[in-house]
């Protein structure tokens, strides 16, 4: 299917998207629903400041990726998960991220290294 954003400037620095599971608990849903491309627990991507480089290793090596804007929700939330979401998920909807490395990142225990903030 493809990403309806390919190659728009607004999305060139945005290509991979994170979100921190915990953001998504006070609704009790599958994180998935969010349509993030990475979702992770115990670490705060939302706290990550534009620039940062941190480093993600599921167990093929660490794949490193640039901090760009948040990755705001949209009304769409509002849907999916419950009413209010979409409010409720401001400034806690993840990060757009530019990698900067190619590599492999599975699904399971992995170890999030911040590289330079």
């Amino acid at each position: 299917m493809g990403d309806r954003y390919f190659n728009q400037a607004a999305h060139r620095n945005a290509a991979v998207t994170f979100l921190s599971a915990e953001s998504l608990e006070p609704w009790g849903v599958d994180p998935l629903v969010a349509r993030r491309n990475v979702v992770v627990r115990g670490f705060d991507v939302d706290s990550l400041a534009r620039g940062t480089v941190f480093s993600l290793d599921s167990g093929d090596g660490p794949v490193r990726f640039e901090v760009g804007r948040p990755a705001h929700p949209c009304a769409w939330m509002d849907q999916v998960i419950a009413p209010g979401a979409f409010k409720g998920l401001r400034g806690r909807g993840g990060v757009r991220c530019v990698p900067l490395d190619d590599g492999v990142l599975r699904t399971g225990k992995s170890i999030l290294v911040v590289v330079s903030a």
